[in-house]
């Protein structure tokens, strides 16, 4: 799986090398009720071929047909707002009044491009920045933390995997875990001692560690973008991580089991490790959304689903948080998430 903003980039970066036509759309700022966030891509090609998107919808429509009349040509960068008005948020299909402001580049520097590119495919951080009254557009370092920016003549736009996913343990739940992550644009770090199990983790673009997992943790440096997950089923392991996980700034700790082994984690940790009810909290088990998961992709739809909830507080989250949530109001089983 890709990220969108690397299926946007290869797609200009190979219609660039074919001569093609092209304008690099980027959503710069939102209100209301928009359907893409601001940093969100899309690329338009000289015969309306588009990837990426601004709005799923009508806005897109608008911009293939200027792109085929030629008014996204150009040299200089400029700024294209939708949906001011209420009869123009009507007209683009936007939600309850919401508009956008676009930036077009049209043209955009393809050894620019592939040197975006290169930068990502080595996991860094990249904040690329555009004039519009210059009509420039450069390439700088960023750091995790690091956001969009615009104000109105010039916009920074953030890529690379801003957030990290620490997974111990490399078995099947790991496998699509690690790609679905890698989607939403994780890092992502498996953690695996068994060489029976390491020996054929095979994702690419992910980072294999063979240490301890609480040494491996540890060296990772967790930050409040950092989100922990412990799929080994076995306690000498999940746990290890799991006493440095829970006292990190990490915005996620999860670790894989039924119902009744979770019990016993918990009461373990309390036991033994001096950990209290509030720092047990934060340690989601089962792991994942109680959607009724029970083969190895299903688990990691949940778990990723929850990360997400977390991630953006959703109110999900916290009903599920605080125990508000009914027992009866998911499909779940003693034992979701607990085979692999």
């Amino acid at each position: 799986m890709e990220s969108v903003d690397l299926q946007v980039l290869e797609a200009a970066r190979r219609w660039a090398a074919e001569g093609h036509g092209l304008a690099l759309v980027t959503v710069a700022h939102t209100w209301g009720s928009a359907p893409r966030p601001a940093g969100s891509w899309l690329v338009l090609r000289d015969d309306g071929m588009t990837v990426g998107s601004v709005s799923g919808g009508c806005v897109e429509d608008d911009l293939i047909a200027r792109m085929r009349d030629g008014r996204l040509a150009g040299a200089q960068p400029f700024a294209l707002p939708y949906g001011v008005t209420q009869e123009e948020a009507a007209r683009y299909g936007l939600p309850c009044g919401g508009a956008l402001e676009l930036v077009i580049e049209p043209q955009p520097d393809p050894a620019q491009l592939d040197q975006l590119a290169a930068r990502l495919e080595q996991g860094e951080l990249v904040v690329r920045e555009i004039d519009l009254l210059g009509g420039s557009s450069t390439l700088s370092n960023a750091q995790r933390g690091d956001e969009l920016q615009w104000n109105g003549q010039q916009l920074r736009t953030v890529h690379g995997p801003q957030w990290r996913l620490f997974i111990v343990g490399a078995g099947q739940i790991s496998y699509y875990l690690a790609q679905m992550a890698q989607a939403l644009d994780y890092d992502v770090t498996i953690c695996e001692p068994r060489e029976e199990y390491g020996a054929e983790w095979r994702v690419p673009g992910t980072r294999l560690l063979t240490t301890m997992p609480d040494d491996a943790f540890l060296a990772l440096h967790a930050d409040a973008r950092c989100a922990v997950v412990a799929l080994t089923h076995d306690p000498k392991l999940d746990d290890l991580v799991l006493l440095e996980a829970l006292r990190s700034p990490a915005f996620y700790v999860g670790a894989v089991g039924s119902r009744l082994n979770d019990a016993r984690r918990r009461e373990r940790l309390m036991q033994h490790f001096d950990f209290s009810p509030a720092e047990l909290q934060r340690l989601h088990g089962p792991v994942g959304l109680p959607i009724g998961s029970h083969t190895p992709p299903e688990i990691a739809v949940a778990i990723v689903a929850e990360m997400t909830a977390v991630r953006h507080d959703a109110p999900i989250a916290r009903r599920l948080a605080s125990g508000a949530t009914s027992p009866g109001a998911f499909c779940q089983t003693e034992e979701v998430a607990s085979t692999e």
